[in-house]
């Protein structure tokens, strides 16, 4: 018999208070784990296995697969708790938010067994590889092959905008098994080691001074033909199934009070005060229409997360949350670099402190927010046509 939320509320705050190293009492700090993992800061890991062994790194996932079997309600009370002390997610990356799902809805139960209490552990990293240099927004124009040899795939061709390829431990990707279907028909999906010979990752250095996104090329790459996920010629269902629980990472339940008070802290700083509020009106609206906003979006996540307790899937109001959630990131962004003023210009030298060069990076990397998991207008498309049933 389950204990009540009121029961389960007290029992998860004396334990996270117990748990939570005082160093990941700090929304900004966590870790994606997998076997190339560096942790500068052994709490960090302390955390995470602490939550490991729980299952609360993926709290509503079955406890067969080492999740934590929590109902959506528990795990709304453990992330109000979690938020309480401001305690840091313990894990986070594609394998949690992505093909941890996607297994969970498309695999065998001996893939879940394989693959989802690593990703609980914090154990394998993933990256995706979906677009290719020819085929970007018209995925499915995708032209990476998987030829059948006995029980084997071999797999050659690229995929571009690989997120974290070059840190990553395995990956899923969108392979073409039939060249005779229809190019949607003729998708498999599959998944397997980056160790795997014949895988080489090239980093891309983008304007923001990062190079988190790869170019990955597949050489003549064997893989077991059971590391298919679903059916051959499915890979397009589950494809989508899993962009859908993608963009709604990507838009979903952020910590926005953490990125408030970020924002209050920088104009306080930077612009100053007068009266209380910040000087500069232009400036105090845009935080105030900004907290509005924040404060619409979350309450309208909450309203959908509760009408949808009767499933775990998500449905096409991902690309809702995807577009409004990525939009707000960037004004935010915007906002942020006006707040630093002169600060906010810099890229290098003594002249400027971490904070201010990391306001600066993280202004340019949240443009590719528009493009990355879709494009905004294959977003506002899918809203059109699948949520509001607009016409073609």
């Amino acid at each position: 018999m389950r204990m009540t939320l009121d029961a389960f509320r007290a029992e998860t705050r004396s334990w996270l208070g117990e748990n939570c190293p005082q160093t990941m009492r700090s929304a900004g700090s966590y870790t994606s784990g997998g076997r190339k993992a560096k942790y500068g800061n052994p709490e960090t890991k302390a955390w995470l296995d602490r939550m490991a062994e729980r299952g609360w790194t993926a709290p509503t996932w079955p406890t067969q697969y080492s999740g934590g079997g929590l109902t959506k309600d528990e795990e709304r009370v453990l992330a109000e708790e979690m938020s309480r002390i401001n305690a840091s997610a313990p894990l986070s990356g594609h394998g949690l938010t992505m093909i941890g799902p996607a297994i969970l809805e498309f695999g065998t139960h001996d893939q879940c067994l394989e693959h989802l209490p690593r990703i609980v552990r914090g154990e394998i990293r993933w990256c995706q590889g979906y677009s290719e240099p020819g085929a970007g927004s018209d995925l499915a124009g995708l032209q990476c092959r998987a030829d059948e040899d006995g029980d084997d795939y071999i797999i050659n061709g690229s995929k571009i905008w690989t997120s974290g390829a070059d840190q990553a431990d395995w990956i899923f990707c969108l392979v073409r098994t039939d060249f005779n279907a229809s190019k949607h028909e003729g998708i498999s999906f599959v998944v397997f080691d980056m160790e795997t010979p014949g895988v080489t990752v090239t980093p891309i250095e983008l304007i923001s001074g990062s190079s988190e996104f790869c170019q990955t090329f597949f050489d003549n790459v064997r893989v077991p033909k059971r590391n298919l996920i679903g059916e051959p010629g499915q890979g397009w269902t589950v494809g989508k199934r899993l962009l859908q629980y993608e963009r709604s990472s990507i838009g979903g339940r952020g910590n926005t009070l953490q990125r408030v008070k970020t924002l209050d802290e920088t104009a306080k700083e930077y612009v100053g005060e007068e009266n209380g509020k910040i000087a500069h009106e232009d400036l105090r609206q845009r935080v105030i229409r900004l907290r509005q906003d924040d404060q619409a979006y979350q309450l309208t996540i909450r309203r959908s997360y509760e009408e949808a307790q009767s499933t775990q899937a998500p449905s096409f109001l991902s690309s809702f949350f995807k577009y409004f959630g990525t939009e707000q990131n960037m004004k935010r962004q915007d906002l942020l670099v006006d707040l630093l003023g002169t600060k906010g210009l810099g890229w290098t030298g003594e002249g400027f402190s971490g904070a201010e060069l990391g306001g600066t990076r993280g202004w340019l990397r949240s443009k590719a927010n528009s493009i990355e998991g879709g494009t905004s207008e294959v977003q506002l498309n899918i809203i059109a046509k699948r949520v509001l049933g607009l016409p073609d």
